[in-house]
C-alpha cells in the first residue's frame, strides 16, 4: 500500500521548536517531489515547504523563509521539516505529499499531524 505517514507534531510554546517528520510506504521518493502543506481552522490549505527528491532543490512559502528547513534522510526514505522560532501564526494541521515528476498534482497525502503553538 502506497502511504504517507507523518510524526513529530505536537505542541510548543512560541519560540520553540519541532521536527516533523514524513516517511514513505510502499514507494520510493526516487522520482517525486515532496512537499509540506498546513491548514489552519478555517483557513484554507497553505504551501509550506518543498524538496525535489533527486536533486535537492528547495521552496519555502516567504512566511517560513529562515525559520524552517526541509531536508531528507536517503537511507531512511523519510523527508523532515525542522520548524524554529514558531509563533502562534504556525498553529495548524500540518501534512506532507508526494508529486511524481513531471505530474500536475500532489497525488499521495499524508494523514496529517496538528502543530499548536501557544503565546
Amino acid at each position: 500500500e502506497v502511504q504517507l505517514v507523518e510524526s513529530g507534531g505536537g505542541l510548543v510554546q512560541a519560540g520553540g521548536s519541532l521536527r516533523l517528520s514524513c516517511k514513505a510506504s510502499g514507494f520510493t521518493f526516487d522520482d517525486y517531489a515532496i512537499g509540506w502543506f498546513r491548514q489552519a481552522p478555517g483557513k484554507e490549505r497553505d504551501f509550506v515547504a518543498s524538496m525535489r527528491w533527486a536533486n535537492g532543490d528547495k521552496y519555502y512559502n516567504e512566511s517560513v523563509k529562515g525559520r524552517f528547513t526541509i531536508s531528507r534522510d536517503r537511507a531512511g526514505n523519510t523527508v523532515h521539516l525542522q520548524m524554529n522560532n514558531l509563533n502562534v501564526d504556525d498553529t495548524a494541521v500540518y501534512y506532507c505529499a508526494a508529486q511524481r515528476v513531471g505530474a500536475t498534482r500532489y497525488d499521495v497525502w499524508g494523514q496529517g499531524t496538528q502543530v499548536t503553538v501557544s503565546s
